[in-house]
């Protein structure tokens, strides 16, 4: 027991916890928000592109170009350019709030193009067969795009959930809390490797934790 305590000397478990729990808020709240508004918008991009129900170039082009230019900006640099726009919203760009804004402005676009992509695999056959017993476009959508591509936009919950992992971890880099902030502050710029090792530990097992749900999500509502 001496040996551990001697080998993470520089630990400080309460820290960690608190460290735990700025991660989980981060991660949360901006997973759920990323759905909130993602999930609608890859539904659009989805219905107004070539061939699709309510094809509109212009609008599909417009929408097109901005998810991705922000899935194009390094997410380290999009937290920096949009510290205005942050301060503005949540008045700080410190701390687990003023992080939120980019977490959800750089996993939203990211998110949506999954569930685009979701949304084109599903098999035209039945989209036809639902318009021809005559139903509107909402009842499409509702009843047989998202139902049947239900288990793509459960994958791509949980690849937005790893990459927002990534996301407050990097975030680390500009005061925003959780186990990113620590393994900058001590691991990285006091060369504390023990603390280096077990927040690194910690953000691969909140990997881990996530993919395996994930995982058993996608396999129950792919037999269904």
């Amino acid at each position: 027991m001496d040996a551990l305590i001697a080998l993470f000397s520089n630990v400080d478990w309460y820290e960690i916890l608190v460290a735990i729990g700025d991660t989980m808020i981060m991660l949360s709240v901006s997973l759920a928000f990323t759905v909130l508004l993602g999930l609608p918008l890859g539904v659009l991009m989805y219905l107004t592109s070539p061939r699709q129900l309510l094809e509109n170039q212009r609008l599909y082009a417009g929408v097109a170009l901005i998810v991705n230019l922000l899935r194009a900006l390094p997410f380290i640099i999009l937290l920096i350019v949009m510290m205005p726009v942050t301060e503005l919203i949540t008045g700080t760009t410190l701390g687990v709030l003023g992080t939120l804004p980019p977490l959800i402005a750089g996993a939203t676009p990211f998110f949506a193009r999954l569930v685009e992509t979701s949304l084109r695999e599903v098999d035209k056959g039945i989209i036809e067969a639902t318009q021809a017993m005559g139903a509107t476009t909402r009842q499409i959508i509702l009843k047989a795009l998202l139902p049947e591509a239900r288990p793509g936009i459960l994958a791509a919950i949980t690849v937005t959930a790893i990459a927002l992992v990534s996301f407050t971890a990097m975030a680390g880099a500009v005061g925003a809390g959780g186990l990113g902030d620590l393994a900058i502050r001590y691991g990285y710029q006091r060369f504390q490797n023990d603390v280096m090792f077990v927040t690194v530990v910690l953000l691969l097992v909140l990997v881990q934790i996530l993919q395996t749900i994930g995982d058993k999500l996608v396999a129950h509502y792919s037999h269904r």
